[in-house]
C-alpha cells in the first residue's frame, strides 16, 4: 500500500513540476511587441553587415587594380584616395602579384594583397597520396590587422596592397612587405627565412603613422586557418588536430578535438596543431586576450575529404608612442618532439604525451628508448623490441598478480566452507574470510595493485604510438604506414564503428587479447566465489572476456598500425609470461603448503585491518541489537 501512494505522490510531483516549469515558459515568452523589435534589430545588423561586406569588397576592388600593375586616370585616382585615404600611395606604387622565396625547408610565397604568408609548403614531407605537404594555399588562411584611421576610416590589411622587397645575406632571407603612406612612411611585415629551420621570425611595425592610425580605435589581430587533411583517414586525423597554447607566464594547455570558444589571458603562443604538422604564431611579449575557436569541418568523412577544423585567433595590439611594434615568431612545420624541443620554448607540449605520470613516463623513458632503438633498425621492428623489454620489465608484476590468483583458488574450498557456515550471518562470513586471508597472506588486492602498476604503462603507450612523428610513412610487413591503419581487404559499403576496410594487425591484437584473458580471467572466475547481494563477478569476467577482443576489433580498425602491432605483441608476450609462469614457476602444492604454514604463524594485523575489524564488530553488534528491539 505504502509503494502504491508512493508512485501516486511520484506522479502528483511530476505533475507540479511540470506545471510550474510550463508556467515559467509562459511567463518568460516575449511578448508581440518584443518579438518585433527582435526581427527589427537582426534585420539592421544583416543590413549593416551587408554594407561593410560591400565596402570591403570596393576597396578590396579598387586596390586589385593596382596590384596587377594598371594605369590610373584622375578619376580613378580621386576614387582610390576616397576609399583609402592615405594608403592609396601603396596601391598607385604596387606592381606585383606575389613573391615567391624558398629555403631549403620551405616553398613560400608572399601576397601582396594583405602582405601575408599566402603558401607554405613543406619540402621534406609528402602526404598520405605522395601530394606535398602544404600548411598554406589556395586561401585556406588569412592573417589581418584591423585598424581605424584619424580620418574615420576603418581598414583591413587583408584587403590592402603591400609592397615587397627581397634581399638575402648568407642563409637568411629577408621578405619585406609594406603598406605605405609614402617612402618613409609605412606599415610593415618583415620575414626572417634562415637555412635549416622550421621557425620564420616576424616583425610587424609601423613608421611615422602615429597621426594616421587613430590610437581611440582597437587594433586586433586575426588569424584564421583552415587545416588540410594530410593522412589516409580524415576521422583519425581530426582526432590530434586542436588548438595548443601557452599562457599566464608557462602554463600550457588544449582545446581537445571538439569544437571550442574560449577567451585567454596573456598568451605568448598560439598552435594550430593538425596531428603531424602545426603552424605556431609565437610572440616576444604576451597577447593580453585571446579569442580561439575551433570547429570541426568533417561531418561526413565520404563528403568532406579537404580541411579538417577552421581555427580562429583574434588578439588586440598596443601601440607604443602611437606606433604599432610586435616582435613574434611563425613555426611551420612537423610536430616532431625532438624538433619542436630543441626550439626551447615549450612548443613540445604540442606533442599529446599526456598529462601528469604519463606524459613523464612518456618524455623521459619510451621516447628515449624508441629514439635509440629507431637509430640502428626498423621502425617496426624496434616497437617489437620496445615491448618485449617494457614486458620483461613488467614481468614481476605479472608474477605476483598470478601468484596472488593462485593463492584465492586454493583457498577457494574454505572460503566456501566459511560462507556457508555463516550463511545467516553475512557480517561474521565477511569476518571470517578476512581472517582467513591474512592469516594465509593471501588478498583478493593483492592481485588488483600489481594491475593498477601496469595501468600508467598502458596509458601512456596507448598516448605515445599516435604521436611518434618518427612512425610517420615507415612501412612493416603488410602496413605502409605504421602511424595510419593497415588494409589487407577494402568493403565495397562503410559499417558503423568500423570503416570501409579490414585491418589485419587489430584483428591479431583481438585475438591474443582474448586468449590472454581466458588465461587469466578463467583463473579469477575460479578463485572468486560468489558473494551473497554482490554481482556474479565470475558471469561479469565471463562477458568482458568476449567483449574486450570485439571493442578492440571495432575501435582500432581505424587506429594507427603501430599501437595495434605494440598491442598484438604485448598481448602476446604475456600469455607466454603467463605459461611460463603456471607451468614452471608456480608450484601449487608447494603454495598451499606455504599458506598452511601461514596459518600457523600468529598474524599481526595492521592499524588498517584493525579498524576494519572494529567496525565490522560494532555494525554487528549494532545489528543484533537492532533485531532484539525488533523481537
Amino acid at each position: 500500500m505504502e509503494e502504491k501512494k508512493l508512485d501516486i505522490n511520484s506522479i502528483i510531483g511530476f505533475v507540479l513540476i511540470f506545471g510550474i516549469l510550463a508556467y515559467m515558459l509562459y511567463q518568460n515568452a516575449p511578448t508581440p511587441e518584443e518579438i518585433e523589435a527582435q526581427e527589427k534589430a537582426k534585420q539592421e545588423q544583416v543590413e549593416a553587415e551587408k554594407k561593410a561586406e560591400e565596402k570591403a569588397l570596393s576597396i578590396e576592388n579598387a586596390a586589385s587594380q593596382y596590384v596587377s600593375g594598371n594605369q590610373l586616370d584622375s578619376i580613378q585616382q580621386v576614387k582610390l584616395n576616397n576609399k583609402l585615404g592615405a594608403f592609396a600611395y601603396s596601391a598607385i606604387n604596387a606592381t606585383k602579384d606575389e613573391t615567391i622565396v624558398e629555403s631549403d625547408l620551405f616553398a613560400l610565397k608572399f601576397s601582396s594583397k594583405g602582405g601575408y604568408l599566402s603558401e607554405i609548403r613543406l619540402k621534406e614531407f609528402v602526404d598520405y597520396d605522395s601530394i606535398p605537404i602544404y600548411l598554406v594555399k589556395d586561401n585556406n588562411a588569412s592573417f589581418n590587422i584591423n585598424f581605424g584611421t584619424t580620418d574615420s576610416r576603418i581598414l583591413n590589411t587583408k584587403d590592402l596592397p603591400f609592397i615587397p622587397s627581397v634581399s638575402k645575406n648568407g642563409d637568411l632571407t629577408r621578405v619585406s612587405m609594406k603598406l605605405k603612406v609614402s617612402e618613409s612612411q609605412f606599415l610593415e611585415y618583415l620575414y626572417e627565412i634562415k637555412e635549416g629551420d622550421y621557425m620564420i621570425n616576424f616583425n610587424i611595425r609601423s613608421q611615422g603613422l602615429s597621426d594616421i592610425i587613430n590610437s581611440s580605435h582597437a587594433i586586433n589581430l586575426d588569424w584564421k586557418l583552415k587545416g588540410y587533411r594530410h593522412a589516409k583517414s580524415i576521422s583519425y586525423e581530426n582526432r590530434y588536430t586542436d588548438i595548443h597554447y601557452e599562457y599566464e607566464g608557462g602554463k600550457d594547455d588544449y582545446t581537445g578535438a571538439r569544437d571550442a570558444d574560449e577567451e585567454l589571458d596573456d598568451v605568448t603562443w598560439i598552435g594550430y596543431k593538425q596531428h603531424f604538422f602545426s603552424s605556431v604564431l609565437l610572440t616576444d611579449k604576451a597577447f593580453k586576450k585571446a579569442n580561439i575557436s575551433a570547429k570541426n569541418l568533417v561531418e561526413d568523412e565520404t563528403i568532406d575529404t579537404v580541411y579538417t577544423k577552421l581555427f580562429a585567433a583574434k588578439m588586440p595590439l598596443e601601440l607604443q608612442g602611437g606606433e604599432i611594434n610586435e616582435s613574434m615568431d611563425w613555426y611551420y612545420g612537423p610536430s616532431d618532439f625532438k624538433v619542436l624541443n630543441a626550439y626551447g620554448r615549450n612548443l613540445d607540449e604540442l606533442v599529446p604525451f599526456g598529462w601528469g605520470l604519463f606524459g613523464w613516463i612518456n618524455r623521459y623513458v619510451f621516447m628515449p628508448l624508441f629514439s635509440f632503438l629507431g637509430g640502428f633498425m626498423p621502425y617496426g621492428i624496434a616497437i617489437v623490441v620496445m615491448t618485449i623489454l617494457v614486458k620483461i620489465m613488467l614481468s614481476f608484476v605479472q608474477y605476483k598478480q598470478f601468484l596472488s590468483q593462485a593463492k584465492m583458488k586454493i583457498l577457494k574450498p574454505e572460503l566456501d566452507a566459511i560462507r556457508e557456515k555463516y550463511k545467516n550471518n553475512k557480517m561474521k562470513a565477511q569476518q571470517e574470510t578476512m581472517a582467513l586471508q591474512t592469516k594465509a597472506g593471501a588478498s583478493p588486492m593483492a592481485g588488483c595493485l600489481p594491475a593498477l602498476v601496469q595501468l600508467p604503462v598502458f596509458y601512456a603507450l596507448f598516448q605515445f604510438f599516435p604521436s611518434a612523428f618518427d612512425l610517420r610513412q615507415k612501412s612493416f610487413l603488410w602496413a605502409d604506414d605504421l602511424s595510419s591503419y593497415d588494409t589487407i581487404a577494402n568493403l565495397p559499403f562503410n559499417i558503423p564503428f568500423y570503416g570501409n576496410h579490414v585491418s589485419l594487425f587489430p584483428i591479431l591484437a583481438s585475438i591474443a587479447i582474448f586468449f590472454y584473458m581466458r588465461l587469466t580471467t578463467g583463473q579469477n572466475m575460479q578463485a572468486q566465489p560468489q558473494q551473497e547481494g554482490m554481482p556474479d563477478m565470475a558471469k561479469m569476467m565471463k562477458y568482458m572476456m568476449y567483449f574486450s577482443p570485439i571493442m578492440m576489433l571495432f575501435f582500432f580498425n581505424n587506429y594507427a598500425s603501430g599501437l595495434s602491432l605494440y598491442y598484438f605483441i604485448s598481448n602476446l608476450i604475456s600469455i607466454g609470461i603467463i605459461l611460463v609462469i603456471k607451468n614452471y614457476i608456480l608450484d601449487e602444492d608447494k603454495i598451499h603448503a606455504q599458506i598452511q604454514e601461514n596459518k600457523k604463524k600468529p598474524k599481526k594485523q595492521s592499524k588498517f585491518q584493525k579498524k576494519m575489524a572494529e567496525m565490522m564488530e560494532q555494525a554487528e553488534q549494532q545489528k543484533q541489537a537492532q533485531q532484539k528491539r525488533r523481537k
